[in-house]
């Protein structure tokens, strides 16, 4: 293994968090371990969210800034609801965050044998019996928190015939739900999940890897600790929830493991408001097609985010600034989508689009005549040069930079007043042009001053509004969808009122524009490539997209629009 990093600069940075410091007090109190050894061990039951990066970044995290190793494992034990899809969006997700766990790619399923012989060692020490109860029973007789359960009729069978009950399970000779194997700890501890869990149970369900090698899988208590061992891991980090599970994780190694073993701590999952954060409900969302699949821009999930148009960059500094936690505590989401912000205003090159168009004409423009515009592809990066922007006598503007009866402090375009064109010339409103049946403006009649030209030396004459535009016969119709968030409520999965989740589903999530013209340059992009639209926000070509139809997915506005609704 590699040796430790210097760590002087990190920590002249930044204070430890509490994970950090643990790792560094082992480290000192542990000199022989050259490094740690940590993993990030999704189960492939769906696709990751933003909280699984959170856990991505902490774990590889960790191993990189103490020159480490940190593990990929998939808890693959329970093949009801695993497939192989999940596992390649999975490892697709943790590349894109920029992390690589090179050959050490795991499966807690590569380890059922071993697994299985650690269960015959707990049942020859006697701390293991199989159970003839079925799943209601045993769950009526544990108890509560209060009350202590009550011991299983077979708890005290010998051990040859709790080994041979266990070998015929394992043969395939008993249904499912027939028999359990259980650990024999303490039915009275205050800990529920001591009094006697379940190790084993019987499946006969095809595995995604093991096929129809096994009907008898282990339950994941049993596993991810046993996995641990056998993988050498040092700190095994979990998420809060797991706290009262580690008395069971260190029972389990108590009694099985020799040598060094791992060590487990917890840390507060990530919690989002207006977001649900439950794979069951995100499945729920994608079976019962409220939304389109899992990498639907609208859901939290890591595809979903980069289809989106979020960068991995953002999730990383989101998830550092979030920084790990002992408690539990509510994220506001509007943190999450102000380091997407940051960092597209970096990198996203801009463009000119018209969301809501309305036909603008300058009458002492000379017909025919097309313009070659210089406009700067990204005014935080000189390196990203210039584009050419077409001008002619007729373009589009947003009919929202248009009043006839503007309140005060409305700098755009209004009756007789003047406006810049960015990139252009200063115009003045001359005539607007009704539809004479619905009174709708078609038309806005404009003069142009010639002298005004943006750039042009000598140019001295300011107005208070600039706004964008795109050229009629050069723009480029394109598809637009406004992404806003899922839900309404901050909190749409904590209500104890009956109603459920989805009611707080948000009408308004997707809105679909069509026909929307943006300037030309935008030909040649590539999906997932990064804009702004200039003054609209931040968009995405989705992948969708083809050379005959461009869609453009918005990520973010350009500033955060529910502020104002609370």
């Amino acid at each position: 293994m590699a040796d430790i990093v210097d760590n002087k600069d990190r920590t002249d940075k930044k204070s430890l968090n509490f994970i950090e410091s643990i790792v560094e007090r082992d480290i000192k109190d542990y000199p022989e371990n050259k490094s740690i050894l940590t993993r990030f061990p999704p189960e492939p039951n769906g696709y990751l969210h933003i909280g699984h990066a959170k856990s991505i970044c902490l774990n590889f995290g960790l191993a990189e800034a103490y020159g480490g190793k940190c593990n990929l494992r998939f808890d693959d034990t329970n093949p009801e609801t695993e497939e192989t899809e999940y596992v390649d969006s999975i490892k697709e997700d943790i590349r894109w965050l920029g992390f690589d766990w090179e050959n050490r790619e795991y499966y807690a399923s590569d380890y059922f044998d071993r697994l299985y012989d650690f269960a015959i060692l707990l049942i020859k020490k006697g701390f293991a019996y199989i159970d003839d109860q079925s799943a209601e029973e045993v769950s009526a007789t544990r108890g509560t928190p209060t009350k202590p359960g009550i011991e299983s009729p077979y708890r005290g069978r010998p051990v040859g015939e709790n080994l041979d009950l266990f070998e015929r399970m394992k043969n395939g000779e008993f249904p499912n739900g027939s028999k359990l194997l259980r650990a024999k700890i303490d039915m009275s501890s205050p800990n529920m999940w001591l009094r006697d869990p379940a190790l084993y149970r019987i499946k006969k369900v095809s595995h995604h890897r093991t096929g129809d090698a096994w009907c008898i899988y282990p339950m994941y208590d049993f596993a991810h600790g046993q996995s641990d061992y056998i993988e050498g891991i040092t700190h095994s980090i979990c998420t809060l929830e797991f706290e009262v599970h580690r008395p069971l994780y260190d029972w389990l190694l108590d009694h099985i493991a020799e040598g060094p073993r791992p060590h487990q701590y917890e840390f507060a999952r990530l919690n989002l408001n207006y977001t649900v954060m439950s794979k069951r409900r995100l499945l729920e969302l994608v079976n019962g097609k409220y939304v389109n699949g899992w990498d639907d821009p609208r859901m939290p999930t890591i595809s979903a985010m980069r289809r989106r148009g979020y960068t991995p960059v953002s999730i990383r500094n989101f998830s550092e600034r979030v920084g790990v936690a002992k408690r539990d505590n509510i994220i506001d989401v509007a943190f999450l989508e102000h380091a997407v912000r940051e960092d597209l205003n970096k990198i996203a090159q801009r463009r000119m689009a018209v969301l809501d168009p309305v036909k603008l004409v300058i009458v002492n423009y000379t017909e025919g005549k097309v313009e070659s515009l210089k406009a700067r592809n990204n005014p935080e990066n000189e390196e990203d040069g210039f584009r050419e922007v077409p001008f002619g006598r007729e373009l589009y503007i947003e009919r929202e930079d248009f009043m006839e009866d503007p309140p005060k402090k409305f700098f755009r375009l209004v009756p007789g007043g003047e406006v810049r064109l960015k990139y252009a010339y200063i115009i003045k409103c001359e005539e607007v042009v009704k539809n004479p049946e619905t009174g709708e403006i078609i038309e806005i009649r404009c003069s142009y001053d010639p002298d005004t030209k943006s750039g042009m030396t000598g140019s001295q004459r300011k107005v208070k509004g600039t706004i964008h535009w795109v050229s009629i016969d050069q723009s480029i119709k394109t598809e637009v969808r406004l992404y806003d968030r899922l839900f309404i409520d901050e909190d749409p999965a904590g209500k104890k009122d009956g109603t459920d989740f989805k009611d707080y589903l948000n009408p308004n999530s997707l809105k679909i524009l069509k026909d929307v013209p943006v300037e030309p340059s935008i030909i040649g992009a590539k999906p997932l490539n990064k804009f702004q639209f200039e003054r609209k926000g931040y968009f995405c070509l989705d992948p969708d997209s083809s050379s005959d139809k461009l869609i453009f997915n918005r990520t973010v506005t350009l500033r955060d629009t529910w502020a104002k609704k609370k």
